[in-house]
């Protein structure tokens, strides 16, 4: 079967079927192909729902997690967005066809060099990199932002980053799976006036937030 038609029985039976129905976000799955975000040897898993080894530890996340994520911050069109876990970019050029700008962080060279490059080609101008430490986010970042109104974390921490919090804009939302090291539930963060309210939307697994407001190595 092609990639083409992988992809587009990804997305009916595992984004669409499963109550991601919002349009923006099934034509962003659509479009993006995630096959070139894969490692060659593994190419041909490309558009199973599920985690894919990406070198160095990391992974590919599970396309409906992602979906998932993004559906329940609920991505608006003038949205700067933070991305904290470059990880592949997949998630990133996602991200990207959503939001006006989208600014990522990873903590590891050889992938955001790799995810840059490739993104880079795919055409992307609205996205935005740093190489660091994700659990403090976008400080000392380039261009300078202070807020944002969407904060998307791809690994797990033991709690909420403070710092993360205090870059989130009022009324914005942060969604980050919170827990253990080997199981965590997806946290929404709101901000409001008086500080912000949480609320849990399920179990998950990622690999650990690795930082000084996070896990350490």
């Amino acid at each position: 079967m092609r990639f083409e038609d992988q992809q587009k029985k990804m997305v009916e039976r595992h984004i669409k079927m499963r109550g991601i129905t919002s349009e923006k976000i099934l034509n962003a799955f659509l479009k993006i192909p995630r096959h070139r975000f894969v490692p060659d040897q593994i190419k041909h898993l490309s558009y199973n729902d599920c985690p894919l080894g990406i070198g160095e530890g990391q992974t590919i996340s599970q396309p409906y997690i992602v979906a998932l994520m993004m559906d329940l911050i609920d991505i608006q069109p003038e949205d700067k967005v933070l991305e904290i876990g470059t990880g592949s970019g997949y998630q990133t050029a996602l991200l990207a066809e959503l939001a006006k700008e989208v600014y990522t962080v990873e903590r590891i060279e050889t992938l955001l060099t790799r995810a840059e490059k490739l993104l880079n080609e795919m055409g992307y101008n609205n996205i935005h990199y740093k190489i660091g430490d994700g659990t403090i986010g976008w400080a000392g970042g380039y261009p300078a932002c202070s807020k944002f109104d969407k904060i998307i974390v791809s690994a797990a921490a033991p709690e909420i980053p403070e710092s993360l919090i205090g870059q989130l804009a009022t009324s914005g939302k942060c969604i980050i799976p919170t827990g253990s090291r080997f199981y965590q539930e997806l946290l929404i963060v709101t901000k409001n006036e008086e500080g912000y309210v949480t609320s849990y939307h399920g179990g998950c697994t990622f690999v650990p937030l690795i930082g000084e407001e996070g896990w350490e190595k």
